[in-house]
């Protein structure tokens, strides 16, 4: 009768850890090749992907999404997740308040509601009846506040939820160790 050889679950489950740990450094590497492709139209230093700057997005939800790397993360961590419709809105809102036109603006006011603010629309964001109705009135005499206080809201549930979750991920815990990792190097 052949003997099974059963490895100890601990030496297994040591295994899978350096085998996740290969994974999500590759994938840290891949992440940071895709972010500095996106972002490669300048080439000058200031502009690369520096550790500095990544440790900086602990900071603040503001400081993360002031910085073009730290936005095209927080946005791929968020789409990963298939919650991505609160920084779209959010994002969206901040295009709108650039519109003079007032035809345009508008347009896009309408088009914004149908998206994120409606009930049961394609990317539906999570705010209060009393909000969403104030929206419905605001979108038939559009100004680039409409949307204030849905952005409020927005941005409180992602400093709240999607911002801790993103700073304890993978994806950036993993891009700060490759870029430690580089830096000293050289």
């Amino acid at each position: 009768m052949p003997s099974l050889i059963v490895e100890p679950l601990n030496t297994q489950h040591f295994i899978m850890d350096q085998d996740d740990r290969k994974r999500n450094k590759n994938i840290g590497k891949n992440f940071m090749c895709r972010l500095q492709c996106m972002f490669s139209h300048s080439s000058s230093s200031e502009s690369r992907l520096s550790l500095e700057d990544t440790q900086q997005w602990s900071q603040s939800l503001e400081k993360l999404l002031e910085s073009k790397y730290g936005m095209a993360t927080f946005r791929n961590f968020l789409k990963s997740e298939y919650s991505d419709e609160n920084i779209e809105f959010w994002l969206t809102c901040e295009d709108y308040k650039k519109i003079k036109s007032s035809f345009r603006m508008s347009s896009r006011a309408k088009k914004i509601y149908e998206q994120f603010i409606k009930a049961e629309s394609p990317k539906e964001i999570n705010i209060d009846y009393h909000t969403r109705e104030q929206i419905k009135r605001n979108v038939k005499t559009p100004t680039i506040h409409c949307f204030d206080d849905a952005q409020k809201i927005v941005y409180g549930l992602m400093e709240r939820d999607s911002y801790p979750r993103f700073l304890r991920s993978d994806i950036y815990r993993t891009l700060l160790e490759n870029l430690a990792t580089d830096a000293t190097k050289g």
